[in-house]
């Protein structure tokens, strides 16, 4: 079982992404599990086609802390198991807890079966501390992706990810397997990406193009695949999900300083001249 964690600036496409490779994966004839790491839990919605699953945090909130799996875990596309940890009431408590609530009860309740291949944690934005590191910290997670785009915010974020998943690299035993561009049509994205990712000591392990097909599926509740599994952007879709899973270049990243950044970014255009 290969456990992963994506990680990424919010708003950047983290859930959409996970969820079309999840689906591809599941094409591809994978047993899968997504843990929704964000209090939004939106984080399997286009697998489930739409349905508003109830949280963990919910469940035991309303449960209390007797109940079974089948209450926090539901079946979507391709038979990817889905499941949402949710977030504290608002105003109250620490949003990072759900996560460490979530995967513990999981643990209990028998989730982590053996014919499981893959679960996949959609962690909420580039916060890597609290309950939010767990995946990285407790190495639940051996694997972590960084979506990313060309934008400059975008870059520093995956960089400070980056100095999270460095400093529990030798305790949780974690390891950067690659950037995903989520594209934005950036002036000169994916030499800038590349750039990027060789000074991480990592790679651009797929370019994501931009399609509006994309939208078109989430309006549906769907996945691309899930939505029209001929059309070319679920063929990137499947093309990121065999590059993941045949991946074996896991490395402890090198973060680079603000200074080293802004170099890149002005490599290649983007703070200009």
């Amino acid at each position: 079982m290969r456990q992963i964690a994506i990680y990424g600036k919010g708003g950047i496409g983290k859930s959409t992404t996970t969820q079309n490779l999840t689906a591809a994966l599941a094409e591809m004839g994978k047993e899968i599990m997504i843990v929704g790491c964000d209090p939004k839990a939106d984080s399997t919605r286009l697998i489930l086609n739409g349905l508003a699953q109830q949280t963990v945090l919910d469940t035991l909130r309303e449960e209390g802390e007797d109940i079974e799996l089948e209450n926090i875990l539901k079946l979507g596309y391709g038979g990817i198991r889905c499941v949402e940890s949710g977030g504290p009431e608002p105003g109250v408590g620490c949003a990072g807890r759900g996560i460490i609530t979530s995967i513990n009860m999981l643990e209990q309740l028998g989730a982590y079966t053996d014919d499981l291949d893959y679960v996949f944690y959609d962690v909420l934005g580039d916060v890597v501390c609290g309950g939010f590191a767990m995946p990285i910290r407790e190495g639940k997670a051996e694997e972590i992706y960084i979506v990313a785009s060309g934008e400059m915010m975008a870059m520093y974020a995956a960089n400070n990810i980056a100095k999270g998943i460095l400093k529990f690299a030798d305790s949780g035993g974690t390891r950067l397997g690659g950037i995903i561009c989520n594209s934005r049509k950036v002036d000169n994205e994916f030499e800038m990406l590349t750039a990027f990712a060789q000074e991480l000591g990592t790679q651009l392990i797929h370019f994501v193009p931009r399609d509006n097909i994309v939208q078109h599926a989430e309006i549906n509740k769907k996945t691309v695949i899930d939505y029209d599994p001929t059309v070319g952007q679920a063929d990137e879709y499947r093309t990121l999900a065999r590059a993941i899973d045949e991946n074996e270049m896991l490395v402890i990243p090198k973060p680079m300083t603000q200074d080293r950044l802004e170099e890149i970014l002005m490599a290649h255009g983007l703070l200009g001249v």
